[in-house]
């Protein structure tokens, strides 16, 4: 049966007033009735989108920094380029199968807040709770880490350096970029969001770029076979799907001749992560938050959607990352973490690669912007949860929260001081302790972690979730099988995401213990905190 609509179980992200927030955090901590939500399945947006919108919506959600930073974590991983583009191929069917399984839950639960819904809808709060608890205190922070190591390599990349990002100036200045960019975040929630849009260009001109170059070494060569002095020859010399010798950042190599099937398996999902973080996005597709709640006819438009959206994004991807195998020489792509200005730098010179380098951090920064901007507002909502520590919530300013009588003062003067035109939507509204507790948990990921670790760390936290919310698909088909589904895909959709995915979050964190260790581990000290809560709630 669904649970009732109450507090506690409302999704993570779901829109709420200000008023709203600050009366559930008074009722919270002082006792008195908490105040009226939305329904169950109600959600904040108003239906006005069509599927050629809801398209565009998803491709520029998915297309990110990604396809510029992960090919080389995908080529290390992987005995040929041929086998890295098939790795691009697997991410893509997987993204495509979790967004048409999620497409089920979000058109047959509606709600606002990502898979935490889901998840407690099918398997109970706690389940909701460690969803939130690891997207913000793993997940997200892994996110921005990553982002802001890839900002400054990218840099670096233009010099022809590939192999100090372990450095501590590298990390240090990775942090700096991470600072700088909260701090303008928090300047002003609309003002971050103005800028978004001026970021989402950069993405698609640094893509064309890529491709443009590639096609023009294809030509060149072809057209001339030996010519030498552009682009790499491996791709025209060599077998793709022939197995090499891989060079790693470290120096070593690594011999795929010699190694057994399954270590070869480890390196497989090490790469699917790297090629699933370049797809990161594909589960807002079908999240009310994003798009089911806003479409005009969810059950038809969410799947053509989806179903051409994703087919989209793999071409980009595919036609992207071949050309990179175009553009350098092969044993140059597994040992660099910034491929795209790498190449561009090799092919047309330094100036070249400082514009491509300018492109590429204009996306990086957009990316670091939203994720920024995403997981203050859900360490906010977690604290008016009593998640967090009540001072999380506090909007606007450094420092404890104010009293109840405060805040509704706050509230009430809003509602009746009618400030001149050029004064309205000034207010300073950024979760500004939310965002040092973010930029805190970033900078400790950058200081132990480095790029590539981290994609792992990232995908174990982010695919395990995903894995039983899609898993959680099959077993309401059998446990509600009257549930209303709009949108129902063949059973074997979600069954091909929760058997690879699965398989790839074990395999994975075999592979990685260190990072399987400390996911664990934030898993417990989380556990903890939510039994603690529970019984000190329960006993008062």
């Amino acid at each position: 049966m669904p649970h009732s609509p109450d507090p506690a179980r409302q999704p993570l992200l779901a829109d709420t007033t200000d008023h709203q927030r600050r009366q559930s955090a008074c009722s919270q901590y002082h006792g008195s009735p908490p105040p009226a939500v939305p329904a169950a399945g109600s959600t904040t947006f108003t239906p006005t989108f069509g599927a050629a919108a809801a398209y565009g919506i998803l491709v520029s959600i998915v297309i990110g920094s990604g396809v510029f930073t992960s090919p080389g974590s995908i080529d290390t991983n992987v005995p040929s380029p041929g086998m890295a583009l098939v790795m691009w191929l697997l991410g893509g069917i997987l993204a495509w199968a979790g967004a048409n399984a999620l497409a089920e839950l979000g058109t047959a639960i509606p709600g606002e807040g990502g898979v935490q819904p889901y998840l407690q809808y099918i398997y109970g709060d706690v389940f909701g709770f460690l969803a939130a608890w690891t997207w913000i205190v793993a997940v997200m922070p892994a996110t921005l880490a990553i982002l802001s190591i890839v900002f400054v390599e990218s840099i670096y990349s233009v010099l022809g350096v590939t192999d100090h990002a372990a450095r501590l100036t590298h990390k240090l200045l990775s942090i700096l970029v991470l600072v700088l960019v909260t701090l303008a975040n928090s300047i002003s929630t609309k003002a971050s969001t103005r800028l978004s849009g001026f970021f989402l260009a950069t993405k698609f001109a640094s893509i064309i770029l890529i491709v443009v170059a590639g096609i023009s070494v294809v030509v060149l060569q072809t057209s001339d076979p030996d010519r030498t002095d552009i682009g790499g020859r491996d791709w025209f010399v060599r077998p793709w799907f022939g197995t090499r010798k891989t060079a790693n950042q470290d120096g070593s190599t690594t011999d795929w001749d010699d190694m057994s099937s399954w270590d070869m398996l480890g390196h497989y999902s090490a790469a699917i992560y790297a090629a699933l973080w370049a797809y990161s996005g594909w589960d807002k597709a079908s999240e009310a938050i994003y798009i089911s709640s806003e479409l005009k006819n969810p059950s038809k438009q969410l799947p053509l959607t989806i179903n051409t959206a994703i087919p989209t994004i793999f071409l980009c991807f595919f036609v992207a990352n071949a050309s990179y195998y175009i553009l350098l020489p092969w044993k140059v792509v597994s040992t660099s973490d910034s491929v795209a200005v790498t190449a561009i730098s090799r092919l047309l010179g330094v100036k070249f690669g400082f514009l491509a380098a300018a492109l590429i951090c204009l996306v990086v920064a957009g990316s670091i912007l939203g994720n920024s901007l995403v997981v203050g507002r859900m360490v906010v909502s977690a604290a008016n949860k009593g998640w967090f520590p009540r001072p999380f919530a506090v909007i606007g300013r450094v420092g404890l929260a104010s009293t109840c009588k405060q805040q509704q003062q706050q509230h009430h003067d809003s509602d009746h001081d009618h400030p001149p035109e050029g004064q309205r939507g000034t207010t300073f509204d950024a979760p500004v302790n939310a965002m040092i507790l973010s930029v805190v948990l970033t900078a400790l990921y950058i200081l132990f972690g480095n790029f590539r670790a981290l994609l792992t760390f990232n995908g174990l936290g982010e695919y395990t979730f995903f894995f039983l919310t899609v898993l959680g698909v099959i077993i309401l088909r059998y446990r509600e099988p009257k549930l209303h589904r709009p949108y129902k895909p063949y059973t074997v959709v979600p069954v091909i995401f929760a058997v690879v995915s699965g398989f790839v979050t074990v395999r994975g964190a075999v592979f990685a213990p260190v990072q399987a260790f400390i996911l664990i581990a934030l898993w417990v000290v989380g556990l903890v905190i939510y039994w603690v809560k529970a019984r000190w709630f329960t006993a008062s």
